[in-house]
């Protein structure tokens, strides 16, 4: 993580007291949103974790494709520092950091999944929806339909649980599960099999 960080950044804010991210201070553009991560004891604390994170899910996608993962990482840190445009930049800094973190530790199942729950859609055994819910911070769920897959993270729900992902959504209650699937996709019915 500090090496691709180091790679998009220029000259150093003093580093603070106490956790330090896992990149070089020295070596961030002052006004960055790297400089923000240095001068902010929490936010440099949520960088080591990721840093962990992402180490454990380069050691899994090791036999897959691990200069995709380092792509989407690249990728990762071009959105973090699009924070700059925020109201609330520590804010948006941190919300990225945390979902980044829940993101890697699903996609690579750095942590247990529940057993999976089964869908038959739309009274169609075929269309059938398979969920991993996952304990991460916040929530999350992978879901697979077709040979697609999903990641989608928990949000307020005045009943029900409900996971919204780029273009789908889950939202289960009282045993039913309501599914989107696509940019504009009908909305699916769902039950347990």
């Amino acid at each position: 993580m500090g090496l691709l960080l180091a790679l998009f950044c220029g000259a150093a804010p003093a580093a603070p007291a106490g956790p330090r991210p896992a990149f070089d201070c020295a070596k961030v553009q002052p006004g960055s949103m790297a400089a923000l991560v240095c001068a902010d004891a929490g936010l440099a604390q949520l960088d080591q974790q990721l840093s962990q994170v992402y180490g454990q899910a380069l050691k899994k996608a090791a036999k897959e494709l691990p200069p995709l993962l380092k792509a989407e990482q690249r990728g990762w840190v071009k959105g973090r520092d699009e924070c700059w445009k925020s109201e609330d930049k520590p804010a948006c800094v941190k919300d990225s950091y945390v979902r980044r973190i829940a993101e890697l530790q699903a996609r690579h199942r750095l942590l247990p999944a529940q057993e999976p729950i089964r869908w038959a859609c739309d009274g169609n055994p075929a269309k059938e929806v398979v969920v991993n819910f996952f304990a991460t911070e916040p929530p999350t769920l992978l879901a697979e339909f077709g040979d697609s897959s999903s990641l989608m993270f928990a949000e307020r729900s005045a009943s029900g649980s409900r996971y919204v992902g780029r273009n789908e959504s889950f939202w289960e209650h009282q045993g039913e599960a309501r599914i989107v699937w696509g940019y504009q996709a009908p909305e699916m019915v769902c039950r347990r099999l």
